[in-house]
């Protein structure tokens, strides 16, 4: 199988965003992008969007529910929302949506810092293997892989994808 390049997919999920947008009648919409992968593809989007807003950036290592089984990841740093979250209507980026964990980390995170009026979950891939019960409501691409294969977005330009396999040695 081969990987969807991210460049041609963000153009079309540029216009699904702004349809779903449209139809829930979001006029202004903030955009976060989760560390690290999630924070490039919200740049790409935004760009693909022709807009120059404030992106907010969460670091959701200590929101995670495997914290204490995998430690602190050596480059931690702190989040950055350059706007109220009461009230708002947010735009959740994320580049690779495997189990759910992540973007479940990074909704605690959010209603740490207030209630928003709404979460739209934006994925560049779907990889089919949740574990809670998450969707995104745009994604660019919905793969299915084995159970030691996994997908890594490289960047931060240009953006790729790599497949990775856990079975094979380094």
């Amino acid at each position: 199988m081969t990987l969807p390049n991210p460049v041609e997919l963000l153009p079309r999920m540029a216009g699904n965003l702004t349809a779903h947008l449209h139809a829930r009648g979001i006029t202004e919409p903030r955009f976060v992008g989760i560390r690290t992968g999630g924070v490039w593809v919200a740049q790409a989007l935004l760009q693909a969007l022709g807009q120059e807003v404030p992106l907010g950036i969460l670091d959701v290592s200590f929101y995670r529910d495997d914290f204490t089984q995998t430690g602190l990841h050596p480059q931690v740093r702190p989040s950055e929302l350059p706007f109220e979250i009461d009230g708002q209507h947010l735009v959740l980026i994320d580049d690779v949506l495997m189990s759910g964990r992540t973007v479940r980390a990074a909704l605690n995170e959010l209603f740490d810092y207030g209630r928003p009026a709404s979460v739209t979950l934006v994925c560049l891939l779907d990889l089919n293997a949740r574990e809670l019960p998450i969707r995104p409501d745009v994604v660019g691409a919905t793969l299915s892989l084995g159970a030691t294969e996994r997908v890594k977005l490289l960047g931060p330009a240009p953006l790729t994808l790599e497949r990775q396999d856990l079975a094979s040695p380094a």
